[in-house]
């Protein structure tokens, strides 16, 4: 293993500017990377004088980040402007904006409704106070050329206290699947220098963050460009930077799912032992059509290395079902490699086709019910599996991450295992909890979403 430098020197920070006088309030749509990309503006904001605002009511400037991947998220985001008509109405200053993959992809046609005042892409954030400013005087603004250099590592993005973090370590995609826009919305792959990302976390837990969650469209193809460093060097550094703090990662693509990486993941008792890895489809002729890039057979391959060298690693994937000439035998194909690989949790969609992709042209010939029957299916199947899964768990023990007093019960506590599941559980009495502590839970009973146990004595 490459013996990585591990510095002290802490991110570098924006200067902070005096206050505005002047609010903002993001909203977040979408993935985990637009969660990171809201922290990111907000960091810039702040550091341009604008003030957190507690929500739409006091803003005097509302900005929905926002999501392409599917049209009903593009759908959610049009609702959502609709509503906050009511808003301009009542505060003619308000400055209302659209970022993110949308807004890359819309480009101009989000300012035909007036609604809309700025426009700014996933490259463009550094800019979003100046059209700010100029949309407060009148002129409204569009910015969305994509860069092949910006990683924003110069930020620090501003968080709310809590016990998981997103830190993105590159930006963009390479795959060019047929069916995704994300290569169109969010540019060409770079990433982030090695040491930037060890230097954030390394706050993240000074801040009291116990878990990191490193994205990217692929995290398996990062890169540090100056060093050589790959995505397999980067979570060992961290992991050894930080030997207490959970380390998570998301999304992997399955070509590039290594053994190195995979050995790495084994090594370290502090990197999370699960692996989200899309499948999208069982059938390697859809998969060729979509431009994924390896067969179910490699994709099995993976899954078989994974669980030799951690038996109890989890796994979860996405399913697209209705792609482009998908036949009832692709569908089945899928239903089988589910009944195979056993997952303990899926992302099941539709195909939605989307403007300016190869699948575009492909044509949308399966009909909706067709598609609903098949999603449903899939989700039943799924579903089945987990639940079975789960029940295995009853009598395990497992230490928690807690995030939070549960929902349903405000006497009972929730958190995650190491491998990603959620238990809920019944404290000690004489002993306190606090979100963030990390506790040993005995689990009872389980759902095919949920662990339910009690807390043991240290």
């Amino acid at each position: 293993m490459l013996d990585l430098p591990i510095l002290s020197q802490p991110a570098v920070d924006i200067q902070t500017a005096p206050s505005n006088g002047l609010r903002v309030h993001v909203e977040s749509y979408g993935c985990q990377m637009n969660t990171n990309d809201s922290e990111i503006v907000m960091g810039v904001m702040h550091a341009n004088g604008y003030a957190s605002a507690t929500g739409p009511d006091d803003a005097d400037v509302i900005l929905l980040n926002t999501c392409a991947i599917r049209d009903n998220a593009e759908k959610k985001i049009h609702e959502r402007l609709m509503h906050l008509k009511h808003y301009k109405k009542s505060n003619r200053d308000l400055v209302v904006g659209v970022l993110g993959c949308m807004a890359e992809r819309l480009r101009v046609k989000l300012l035909d409704t007036k609604l809309v005042d700025l426009v700014v892409g996933p490259d463009e954030y550094r800019r979003v106070p100046e059209l700010v400013d100029s949309a407060m005087g009148g002129e409204r603004g569009i910015a969305v050329k994509l860069s092949r250099f910006e990683t924003y590592d110069d930020i620090v993005p501003l968080r709310t206290d809590g016990v998981s973090a997103w830190t993105s370590i590159m930006r963009g995609c390479d795959k060019f699947c047929t069916f995704c826009v994300v290569p169109f919305t969010r540019g060409r792959e770079r990433s982030r220098p090695l040491q930037s990302i060890v230097d954030e976390t390394k706050g993240l837990w000074d801040s009291g963050f116990k878990e990191i969650n490193l994205l990217g469209q692929n995290v398996n193809s990062y890169r540090d460009e100056v060093s050589g460093y790959d995505f397999s060097d980067l979570l060992a550094a961290t992991a050894r930077a930080l030997p207490s703090m959970r380390i998570r990662y998301s999304t992997s693509h399955p070509q590039d799912m290594s053994d190195k990486l995979i050995d790495t993941m084994a090594e370290y008792d502090n990197i999370c032992k699960h692996v989200h890895l899309p499948v999208q489809s069982g059938s390697n002729r859809i998969l060729e059509l979509m431009n994924r890039t390896y067969s179910v057979e490699h994709y099995i391959g993976r899954l078989e290395r994974i669980k030799k060298a951690m038996p109890n690693c989890a796994t979860t994937t996405d399913i697209i079902t209705g792609f482009c000439t998908e036949t009832e035998d692709d569908h089945l194909q899928t239903l089988e490699l589910i009944r195979r690989i056993r997952y303990e949790g899926a992302y099941m969609f539709t195909y939605s086709p989307r403007e300016n992709t190869k699948a575009w042209k492909m044509g949308d010939d399966v009909p909706d019910d067709v598609k609903s029957r098949r999603l449903t299916e899939i989700i039943e199947v799924q579903s089945e599996i987990a639940r079975q899964i789960n029940t295995r768990e009853e009598g395990v023990t497992h230490d928690v991450l807690i995030d939070g007093p549960s929902k349903r019960d405000a006497t009972h506590w929730k958190g995650r295992t190491d491998t990603n599941k959620i238990v809920v559980f019944t404290p000690l009495d004489a002993t306190p909890c606090a979100v963030g502590d990390t506790v040993r839970v005995k689990i009872e009973r389980t759902n095919k979403a949920t662990l339910v146990g009690h807390m043991l004595a240290h």
